[in-house]
Parts: C-alpha cells; structure tokens; sequence
C-alpha cells in the first residue's frame, strides 16, 4: 500500500541544513559542554566553513538572541555570545533524542498515541510549521489529518506543541490499540513513514562522510561540523520506531556507528581548532 505524506513533510525531511541548524550545531558542539562563550566572528567562520554567508549566519545569530537561546556579553566593540538557559534546555532535548536513536530505541507497549490536527489552505504557513514539529517528534502521518506515534509517553510533548501552535480546537487527541481488523500495526507503519528511505538516508549520509578526507584543521573542523549536523537532524527523519515495529535486517546501528566513527575520528582535532580560533580572534581582538 502506497505511503501518503504530504508534501511540506517531504520537502522540510530532505531539505539540508539551514543557518539556524548549523548555528544550532555550533552551539552545541562547542559551547553546551563547558558553557564557553563564542566570538561573533568565530560562529561566522564555523557557519561559512559549512556553505552559510556571512549575512545568513548574521541572521541567524540575530533570530537566536531573539528568541532567547544565546545572550551577548560586550567587549569594547567586541562581541561574545552564551548559551541561555532556553539554549541549554533545547539542545539538551535534542542531544536525548539522538541517544536514544543511538541506543536502539525503546521497547513498544502496543499502544498507539494518536493526533487529527486538519488546517486550512488559509493556514499553510502554520500547517507547514506543525508538520515540521510533529516529524521532529517522530510522529508518522499514515492518512491526511491523521498523526500518530508508538511512543505514549511523548503525549506531553505533543500538548506543548499543540498549545504552542494555538491549535486547541483544531485537534483531536487519544491514545489506542490496534484491533484483530483493519491495518495490522506493520502495514499502518508502512503508510506512516517512508523506511525504505529512511534507511537510504544512513546509508548515503555514511558513505558520503566516509569518502572525506579533510587533511587541514579548517577542513577537519568544517567536515566535524556537517557530520554532527547531519547526525543533529536525524530525529526529524528517523522517528525512532521500537525494534518489534522494524522490518528485519533494518540497518539503523550500523549506519550510526559509521557515523559516529567518523565524529570521534575528527572531534579532537575540530576542537583544537575551535579553540585556537578562540585564542587567535582574542589575541586580534576581533570579535
């Protein structure tokens, strides 16, 4: 049976990684761990390295101040930025997704959490941002207006989506067990999301990492930086669907751990270079 899925859930799964990912990326590659500010002029050239003008990557920072991830600290005419707490708190969430991806997932109880969110063409906007968010939080689309996750517990989760888009009286929520008729829960997955593809996508993201080979500290941290953006953005491809939902051979472990040879191969170095980048712009004083 021939999945649906519309197609502003197609075009924002493969689209590449924007701006605000990549300064996403930065953010919590180089600043979470050790809460260490960044120079303005150090996020521009970690974003450029990764194919980001300087007047998107501007943008980007600007757009994150404003919605209360990084706050500035001025030096003179110099400009440094920190992770908010709000910052801390969303790539903290992202960073738990991608574990758990990692780990396998977890194991299914059989119940379904079930969303019927339908908006108007007047609304395409807010249509496309919803779709985005519930593909993020691994929800599967088997029918127009029909939304629905393996996972019950992410019922809080999708409230605050809900809420946050103002959609009360738009959607219908419950959680449910298939019945002995009707779609049995592997065809339902089948309608819901796209497998086959998902399954291309580790394989392509991990043969088209394995064939770089970044040979300067710039082109290692570059390279260290798409990867881990590659890896961040996983959760709103791969919904992250317990093992008894998977077809057998499903390669997600494999591929991760491809993926994630390569991220410990070139992290020491890329954070070398961060760092002396942090040092040099300090000594120039430019920021």
């Amino acid at each position: 049976m021939k999945r649906w899925m519309p197609a502003e859930a197609r075009q924002a799964r493969v689209a590449p990684g924007s701006a605000r990912s990549l300064l996403l990326t930065l953010l919590g590659e180089f600043l979470y761990p050790d809460d260490r500010p960044a120079w303005t002029a150090q996020l521009l050239h970690g974003l450029a390295g990764a194919g980001i003008e300087e007047k998107s990557g501007r943008q980007a920072i600007a757009r994150a101040a404003a919605a209360g991830w990084i706050q500035s600290e001025s030096a003179g005419r110099r400009v440094s930025w920190k992770l908010t707490a709000q910052g801390r708190g969303l790539i903290a969430e992202g960073s738990r997704r991608l574990r758990s991806l990692k780990s396998g997932g977890s194991e299914w109880g059989g119940e379904w959490l079930v969303l019927h969110i339908s908006l108007p063409e007047n609304r395409r906007e807010d249509r496309l941002r919803t779709y985005r968010a519930l593909n993020w939080l691994g929800f599967g689309n088997p029918t127009p207006g029909v939304w629905i996750s393996p996972v019950a517990a992410r019922a809080a989760e999708a409230k605050a989506l809900v809420e946050r888009f103002r959609l009360e009286k738009l959607a219908l929520a419950f959680t449910a067990r298939s019945l002995d008729f009707g779609l049995a829960p592997a065809e339902l997955v089948s309608r819901a999301w796209d497998l086959e593809a998902i399954a291309d996508h580790y394989a392509d993201l991990a043969d088209r990492f394995a064939r770089l080979q970044p040979r300067t500290q710039d082109e290692v941290l570059f390279a260290h930086v798409r990867l881990v953006n590659a890896l961040q953005r996983l959760p709103s491809i791969d919904p992250g669907l317990p093992s008894e939902l998977l077809p057998a051979g499903w390669s997600r472990g494999r591929q991760l751990e491809r993926l994630w040879a390569l991220r410990e191969k070139w992290r020491a170095t890329a954070h070398e270079r961060w760092e002396s980048a942090f040092a040099d712009l300090d000594r120039e004083g430019v920021g």
